[in-house]
């Protein structure tokens, strides 16, 4: 087969460095669009990114082109450095890891509609509480205390 083909959908989270909560309604619709941005840079489809003060879920479609920490690595360095450069006052960073989960393509709008609503969601759960269920949903073994 001369071409490659892939449908491998994405569902990941990660949170600012420390869980600060830096994500203001200013700065996720500048940083969310951008963010989509990198995410079409590379050939990947951005479906959605969203998430409340201190953390963001991403879901895109990854190029067959890039690993998912590839992507995530890109994601996360080239947004957070001008984050930074936008708002220098105050101190963008991402934390270090990333938690990311294959979606079923027919599981699509469950999983937009999971992200759309995360501010309700935490009203009932911390970041880590959330970050804890979708890894035992995704039968992923995890340390409580690095979360």
């Amino acid at each position: 087969m001369p071409h490659t083909y892939s449908s491998l959908i994405i569902h990941a989270i990660f949170s600012t460095k420390d869980r600060r909560p830096l994500l203001t309604t200013t700065i996720k619709e500048e940083l969310f669009a951008y963010m989509g941005g990198i995410i079409g840079r590379l050939k990947g489809q951005s479906l959605l990114v969203n998430g409340p003060k201190e953390h963001v879920h991403l879901l895109f479609v990854l190029p067959a082109t890039l690993s998912l920490s590839e992507m995530m690595e890109k994601v996360k360095a080239n947004s957070s450095k001008w984050a930074s450069e936008r708002w220098p006052a105050i101190g963008f960073a991402w934390q270090i890891g990333y938690a990311g989960f294959s979606v079923s393509p027919s599981k699509i709008e469950e999983v937009r509609n999971y992200i759309l609503n995360q501010e309700a969601h935490h009203r009932k759960l911390t970041y880590e509480e959330e970050v804890a269920a979708l890894l035992k949903r995704h039968g992923v073994k995890f340390d409580k205390d690095n979360l």
